[in-house]
Formats: structure tokens, sequence, C-alpha cells
């Protein structure tokens, strides 16, 4: 009597798998961005990155995975979208563009306001449904956006995607964030998820009166903290008031402003990762 319910529960995680493994396939690379801590613009480096994409002729697909604190659906100006359930539960992601699409609970949510108060085994019932119940169709690249730390959304994210091409890192200048994103590279590491490089993000501000460059957390140390580490350094993107304002109107800062040198500095990095992902011998 009591290994029925058992037998039953590994039945149900074997079709969880295999609807996983199939929705996966479909998609050619798959990045998740992390970071150690939290306030080092982990979610606005990932939405400009999906765009870099786009903008080089990629098909995309940006999943947040930041059960608590959704804020991707307000950066792509799309939080008061519901998302659509079809037959037999099959969830449609949103479309920002026909080539761009999004998953994020924040379309799932009464309003903005409206917490998610789970523990564990709901996040990842709802991760698991995200993986293997969106309808992504066929994309060139899903970027993962997952909330700061080493925790559950990352860690299952990095357990249940098969053929996941890598990990970003995102981190600022300061020693404190610094030393959380070698716990990032050094996590990725010891679940054999390829580490395609850091960003270091805030790195000075850029003077919106003469265009000079100030020192504000300083500069270099995410640069320093990947040689060290024997990872690739990506590149370093300053802080920009035209950032703030832009990811505030749910217009991507590459999109808005995308003759900027600190636009063209974003191309760069994601020529970057396009490499990196493309040429597995070079990770």
């Amino acid at each position: 009597m009591q290994k029925a319910p058992a037998a039953s529960t590994s039945q149900h995680q074997n079709k969880t798998i295999e609807k996983i493994k199939y929705r996966m396939d479909k998609i050619q690379h798959k990045l998740i961005i992390i970071s150690g801590k939290g306030g080092v613009g982990k979610s606005m480096i990932a939405v400009n990155l999906a765009y870099g994409l786009l903008f080089q002729g990629k098909t995309v697909g940006i999943l947040d995975v930041d059960i608590h604190g959704p804020s991707l659906a307000k950066m792509v100006g799309v939080e008061n979208r519901q998302i659509r359930v079809l037959q037999d539960n099959v969830i449609e992601p949103i479309a920002i563009t026909p080539s761009l699409k999004i998953i994020t609970i924040a379309s799932f949510l009464k309003d903005a306001d409206t917490p998610v108060i789970w523990r564990g085994p709901l996040k990842m019932k709802m991760i698991n449904q995200f993986l293997g119940d969106v309808d992504w169709g066929e994309l060139d690249y899903l970027v993962i956006d997952s909330p700061p730390g080493t925790g559950d959304e990352p860690l299952s994210i990095a357990q249940l995607v098969p053929g996941l091409s890598g990990a970003i890192i995102v981190t600022t200048p300061q020693d404190i964030a610094l030393l959380d994103s070698r716990k990032s590279v050094n996590f990725a590491k010891s679940l054999n998820v390829p580490v395609i490089g850091i960003i270091e993000n805030m790195s000075g501000l850029v003077c919106p009166h003469c265009g000079g460059k100030i020192e504000l957390f300083k500069m270099g140390g995410g640069e320093k903290t990947a040689d060290e580490l024997r990872v690739p350094f990506l590149g370093r993107i300053p802080i920009e008031p035209a950032i703030v304002d832009s990811t505030d109107q749910g217009k991507p800062f590459i999109r808005a402003y995308g003759k900027t040198s600190t636009a063209k500095l974003m191309d760069e990095i994601v020529a970057q990762i396009i490499k990196r992902a493309e040429n597995k011998n070079s990770i």
C-alpha cells in the first residue's frame, strides 16, 4: 500500500523530465544569468543581452525564474499583459516581438503588488512548469534570469535544463560584490555548467553633463576576479542615468539608446557571448 504513491511520484518525475527535454531540445543555446548578491543590475543586463541577441538576428526567449521578485515584465513593457494557458495546460509565452518572447510569474499575478509567499516546493513546481509546459517553439537562445545567490532557483535550472550552454555572472566592482561573484563562478563550476564569463556592471559613472567617467564604485575588480578564477571577462558597463530612465519606461537601454557608447559596449559583450556559446571549444 505504501509503495504505490512512490511509484506514482517516480512516474510523474519521469514525465516532467521528458517534457522539459522535449521543450529544451528545440532551443539551441540556454544561458543562465546569475549574481552572487542583489543590487548589481543582473536583470537589467539579462534584458539588454536578450535584445542584443535579437538585434543580431537571433530568435530569443526570456525566462524569469525570480519567483519572489519578478521585474522583467516592467523592464520590457508587458507588465499588464496576462499569460494564455492553452489545451493540456500548455503555456503560451508573451510575444514582445515576433522573434522575442518572455515568461515571468508577474504575468500570472493579479497585479504588481501581489506578493508570492511560497516555500521551496511550490517554487520548484513553478520552475518545472516554466521549463516543461511553456511552448517556446524553436529558439536560437533562451536567456534565463535567476534571483541572486546560489539557492533553489539557479540550482534547479542547472540541474533540470539539459545542455545548458553556460552561466554569465554579473558583478559590480566593490569588494563585497566580487566576493559573492567568486561564489557564483564556483557554483557553476561545481555543477559542471560552463562559465561564459563575468560582466562588470556599474563600472564608473558617466557624467550626463560632460560625458566624463567617475570611479564611483571603483573599476576593474570584475576583470581581476575573472583573471584570478581563469574565466573570461566579457566587459564592463558604466552607470548611466539613461539606463535607469529607459528601464523604468519598459524600453531596454540597448534599444532606446542604441547609438551611445554604452550600448556599443553591450553589443560587444553580446558578440563575445555568441562566439563563446556557439563555439563550445572556446569555453
